[in-house]
């Protein structure tokens, strides 16, 4: 039985060879799953999680790459299908500096993950997961919107909306708070980070929604878990950046191992604090995401 549903962006990330170097400069990359949803998936099944990711890829070599990594991860891929007009997206990263660098989407007009519909899934074996993951990004276009907000809408267990702001997707940034609280009125837990949560409406207007919970990620300085009206501040891990793309994702996953394992959400969000330290001193994403045994380490 799969116990979390990952929706969403998926594709491939180009990490330069020349780390500290302005893109203009670098020669060579080397190439990884990335995008939400192939992170989180790949993350949550690292964790001992039997993770599904619902999304598209194209009918490609870099598509055929995505799909057999995250099934050598162990995530099932029966509902990650294959688009025969859009190829697979890149996205090109700078890592410098490490903190706050350039991110070179190409995924204009569209791409296969967006032209995501219910036709491609099985939404009852979605609805019955114990855990569904899905982000704003998934909002940016049609039909992938639809299919977002029907899935967190029929969904039964405990489902994740993270918010996932990133203007440079969007041909219609105006309308992204509208669709954002339209997802988190149908979501549990909301996550995002304090830029995030204010192009979502800001704080109070999610908390009004009625959420059962939304975290609030502060980078180094930890996270905020606003929960059933008391507010808990978790403290960040110190460490040294080397990429901190992938520490979100991370945090995600741990998360969601939380969730399915029965752990508090505030237990969770300190997992999700390690592991996303874990992964910032990495260069990759999905392949820095932590395995269960080096979670537990960094617990000790």
């Amino acid at each position: 039985m799969i116990e979390a549903v990952v929706v969403g962006r998926v594709g491939i990330d180009l990490y330069p060879n020349q780390l500290q170097t302005p893109l203009r400069e670098v020669r060579t990359y080397t190439r990884f799953v990335g995008g939400f949803a192939g992170n989180v998936a790949t993350g949550l099944a690292r964790l001992g999680v039997r993770a599904a990711i619902v999304s598209r890829v194209g009918d490609d070599g870099h598509g055929e790459f995505v799909r057999d990594f995250l099934a050598a991860e162990g995530v099932d891929t029966r509902f990650l299908g294959v688009d025969r007009e859009w190829p697979t997206p890149p996205t090109f990263c700078e890592i410098w500096p490490p903190d706050d660098f350039p991110i070179l989407f190409y995924r204009r007009p569209t791409a296969p993950d967006w032209q995501l519909s219910l036709d491609y899934v099985d939404a009852d074996e979605v609805a019955r997961s114990p855990v569904l993951f899905a982000t704003g990004t998934g909002l940016a276009q049609s039909p992938s919107r639809e299919t977002t907000l029907a899935l967190l809408r029929a969904h039964s267990g405990t489902s994740v909306f993270d918010i996932d702001w990133r203007p440079a997707l969007w041909d219609d940034s105006a309308s992204f708070e509208r669709f954002a609280r339209e997802a988190a009125s149908a979501a549990d837990v909301v996550v995002g980070n304090e830029e995030e949560v204010d192009a979502a409406g800001g704080l109070d207007a999610l908390q009004e929604l009625g959420v059962r919970a939304l975290v609030v990620k502060r980078g180094a300085d930890g996270a905020t878990l606003y929960e059933n009206g008391d507010r808990s501040d978790v403290p960040g891990v110190p460490v040294e950046v080397v990429n901190g793309l992938g520490a979100g994702d991370a945090f995600a996953a741990a998360l969601g191992y939380a969730i399915v394992r029965g752990l508090s959400l505030g237990e969770g969000v300190r997992l999700g604090n390690i592991a996303g330290a874990i992964v910032a001193t990495r260069v990759a994403c999905s392949e820095a995401m932590p395995k269960l045994d080096e979670l537990d380490a960094a617990l000790v």
